[in-house]
């Protein structure tokens, strides 16, 4: 084995030229297998294997940087920097994360998750270097779905003020900027690079311009002309009139190509973008044949593709699906915005029944928000939908755009609370807090999927800015049998009881009734409030607990710094009420990747230790 050889950054140089490709076939092969076992990135992994080998033959890790944009496509620089031998770990706690992580690795320089970022830190660490007086060479490598998002726009922009080498890599799998022109890109890529075509550019330039009267205008004809020469030969004059030299296209599975145009790229003292075609999935064919299936998969059978999961489980993402379709049947002002999340959200149906209607902005977040505000001043009624931990990208378009004006835009804030495996960048445990501080905007959970139907409706009429936060995976149905209808403010029981009341949000519901059970032996027997609007908080409710009850117990799953448990104490307490509050949530800590019944385990939020900390509160 080949790879087996490759246990320290930079090993990869020691092996023979010949045995690359059997290199990038051992790679794909303990990708797919380590994937096919725990789940996690296929497809962009497998899609730059050969870019991958190509950039650590050059480069000397971990002097030189490479920032993954996102990091969907890391799991084979992680396999050529020592970490073989625990990549069967991957995805599970204590193991390999699946993104880049500074804290797993000195060669991941740059901890990566969401997508569009890569320019701007990599621009940081160009920046550093010339403070530092460095000649360390700085990569970035980004995916064309990536290169959507304003903030790598607004880094290609500062890219033209670089005064020394910056290697951008455009990892091409599913667009054309626009097509090769044969030999003459591959002269152009040579002679443009050329140290002698340089020095004779600017000792030309330098004579011209002594030439009293004439010389500035003829050197503005010239470099006129030159420019719309390059307009009509060369792909990629967007990046070139930004000041960026532009390489390529490149197959992107020829590694010896990638090996010389990156060697030319080092030479070029400023920003250089080089263009490279890859196959998203490339050489499994499953993967090939459906690259978007295969880019984020649970475990699956290595031999055929098959999940093992059953593919029966009804999703939060089904529910949505089948409810936002209803009622745009019956109004036709109802439309669906998302950030490229179309088949995460469940929005894939809505586009085919209402393709006028649906409007994916790919992975522009704050862009997608504001859009939504502009159709919703102009009279639509939109539903947009996007993970919880990418919507906070968000912020400031939900509170300046959205709420200030009081748009009805109706946000489904998808993968909310623990997501498990996809870890630090993707645990959806922020949205309570940073929604619930802003003036204006109503949120809710719901405890099962049948209540989520009845908030997708209730929505569609709602007058202002409203978010329904649900959690990834299997739609609940806990607690079925009681189905109130949704107003406004107003919280659900579900049960009588004595002594403690849980007022529980989303998912904490579930747990709540798992508290339930391990108190009954106890001797106690708590009432159970479905919160069900975490903003406006229902103080009549809070109101009528005082006197039947002594604890009142929160569960939600998010940080406790600004959600709903706080809001709950916070009204008790400005209303000097003779009853304690406990406030089940999270710690104010990032959270690591792991299962999600792990994860609620070590961080306490589980059956088990509510109930203990309820046992001793009430004593």
């Amino acid at each position: 084995m080949i790879l087996e050889k490759i246990n320290h950054a930079n090993d990869i140089k020691k092996i023979p030229a010949e045995e690359y490709g059997l290199l990038a076939d051992e790679i794909r092969e303990r990708i797919i297998e380590c994937v096919g076992r725990n789940g996690g990135h296929l497809s962009a992994s497998l899609g730059v294997v050969e870019l991958t080998m190509a950039l650590h033959l050059i480069l000397n890790l971990p002097d030189d940087k490479i920032i993954w944009d996102v990091g969907h496509q890391s799991y084979a620089h992680k396999l050529l920097t020592g970490r073989n031998a625990d990549f069967d770990t991957l995805r599970q706690h204590g193991g390999i994360s699946g993104f880049p992580s500074i804290a797993e690795s000195d060669c991941d320089a740059f901890g990566t998750g969401h997508a569009s970022t890569s320019l701007s830190a990599a621009l940081g660490f160009v920046k550093a270097r010339e403070l530092n007086g460095g000649s360390n060479t700085i990569v970035a490598v980004i995916g064309d779905g990536a290169l959507t998002g304003g903030m790598a726009y607004e880094a290609l922009n500062n890219c033209g003020d670089v005064n020394s080498n910056f290697i951008i890599i455009l990892n091409d799998n599913d667009m054309s900027i626009s097509p090769s022109v044969g030999g003459i890109s591959k002269v152009l890529n040579n002679v443009r690079t050329g140290q002698k075509y340089n020095d004779l550019k600017y000792s030309v330039k330098n004579r011209l311009a002594k030439i009293p009267g004439y010389g500035e205008e003829l050197i503005g004809k010239i470099h006129k002309t030159k420019s719309s020469i390059k307009q009509f030969f060369i792909p990629g004059m967007l990046f070139e009139d930004m000041g960026i030299t532009y390489l390529g296209p490149v197959d992107g599975h020829d590694i010896n190509k990638l090996i010389r145009t990156i060697k030319l790229a080092k030479r070029v003292n400023h920003a250089v973008l080089i263009h490279v075609h890859t196959q998203k999935g490339h050489g499994c064919p499953y993967a090939e044949k459906k690259p978007s299936f295969y880019h984020g998969i649970d475990a699956f059978d290595v031999e055929n593709g098959e999940p093992y999961s059953n593919g029966k489980i009804r999703t939060y993402s089904d529910v949505f699906s089948s409810a936002i379709i209803k009622c745009a049947k019956k109004d036709d002002k109802i439309v669906a915005v998302t950030a490229a999340m179309s088949d995460g959200t469940g929005l894939k149906r809505f586009e085919k029944l209402f393709p006028d209607r649906f409007y994916d902005v790919g992975i522009a977040e704050e862009h997608a928000v504001t859009f939504a505000a502009g159709m919703a001043a102009a009279g639509y009624k939109p539903y947009v939908a996007v993970y919880s931990s990418f919507l906070q990208r968000s912020f400031d378009q939900i509170l300046h755009d959205v709420c200030i004006q009081k748009l009805p835009v109706r946000f489904i804030v998808e993968r909310a609370g623990i997501v498990g495996k996809d870890g630090i960048t993707h645990q959806g445990i922020f949205d309570l807090s940073y929604m619930n501080i802003i003036p204006g905007m109503t949120v809710m959970a719901p405890k099962n999927r049948f209540e989520f139907r009845d908030m997708i409706e209730f929505t569609a009429n709602f007058d202002g800015p409203v978010a329904i936060r649900v959690p990834r995976g299997a739609a609940s149905d806990v607690y079925s049998d009681v189905r109130n209808p949704v107003e406004y403010g107003k919280s659900e029981f579900l049960k009588g009881g004595s002594k403690v009341a849980i007022l529980a949000v989303g998912t904490g519901v579930e747990i709540a009734g798992q508290v339930i059970e391990l108190l009954k032996p106890r001797g106690i027997d708590p009432a159970l409030v479905n919160a069900r609007f975490v903003k406006p908080l229902d103080e009549k409710l809070i109101d009528s607990l005082e006197g039947k009850y002594r604890l009142i117990v929160t569960i939600e799953e998010n940080v406790l710094k600004g959600g709903y448990g706080e809001s709950v104490l916070e009204y008790v307490n400005s209303c000097n009420m003779d009853i304690k509050v406990y406030n089940a949530a999270l710690k104010d800590e990032f959270i690591e990747h792991g299962s999600v019944d792990y994860l609620r385990d070590k961080y306490g939020l589980n059956a088990d230790v509510i109930s203990s900390n309820i046992i001793n509160m009430i004593k």
